[in-house]
């Protein structure tokens, strides 16, 4: 289980970082810039999840990461064209679904099992985990936040973080089966999301004198 996490993840960072440059290509962004907001985007979210629970940051320890998220960042930087082809686009949709989730069940597990604020620590901080650096990123770029748009991606997250706390807390017994189907739920509903273009209900405010 751990090593097909650790291939899951190697492959959730580079499309983090690939989504995330493309993203902001729209800024004109030149290679430094596009190398710092890539990385930050695929590392970012673990980043602070690690700063919050006062660990080693995970990639100081396995610097795979790192070095993944920056060559991934200068590829799309020159095959810009090639990546914003709507086919593989699409697939690197699918791709940063599936390391949303992996990242944050994650994230949701490491804060149990140090034992960091429960029972709502855990669902927080899988949520920053898979959604962090992306946050972090447009807030650099000067774009409209995850939080801000319609698109259904942090929801997915929060519900399965949500669920997998309540199999740590009730259904011990089953954790690596519950983490699983906790990914592949948050998976398959970000999976819809991308297929049907799901969105989430605006909230209509009226204007008054």
């Amino acid at each position: 289980m751990e090593e097909i996490n650790f291939w899951i993840g190697i492959i959730a960072t580079i499309a983090f970082a690939i989504t995330g440059v493309l993203a902001i290509a729209d800024r004109g962004v030149d290679i430094f810039g596009v190398l710092v907001l890539g990385v930050i985007t695929a590392i970012g979210g673990g980043t602070v999840r690690d700063i919050i629970l006062g660990t080693p940051t995970f990639w100081s320890q396995s610097q795979i990461y790192v070095w993944l998220a920056l060559g991934a960042s200068v590829l799309t930087f020159f095959a810009e064209s090639f990546f914003t082809q709507p086919q593989i686009y699409r697939w690197m949709l699918y791709i940063d679904g599936l390391g949303a989730a992996l990242f944050g069940i994650a994230g949701a597990d490491k804060a149990w099992n140090m034992g960091f604020g429960l029972p709502l620590g855990p669902v927080i901080l899988g949520v920053v985990t898979a959604i962090g650096g992306g946050l972090l990123r447009d807030i650099l770029a000067g774009r409209k936040t995850l939080l801000m748009s319609y698109e259904l991606y942090a929801i997915p997250v929060t519900l399965g973080c949500c669920i997998y706390v309540l199999i740590l807390n009730f259904l011990p017994q089953y954790t690596i089966e519950g983490s699983v189907a906790c990914m592949l739920a948050i998976f398959g509903l970000r999976a819809a999301a991308i297929h049907w273009d799901l969105r989430v209900p605006k909230m209509f405010i009226t204007k008054t004198r």
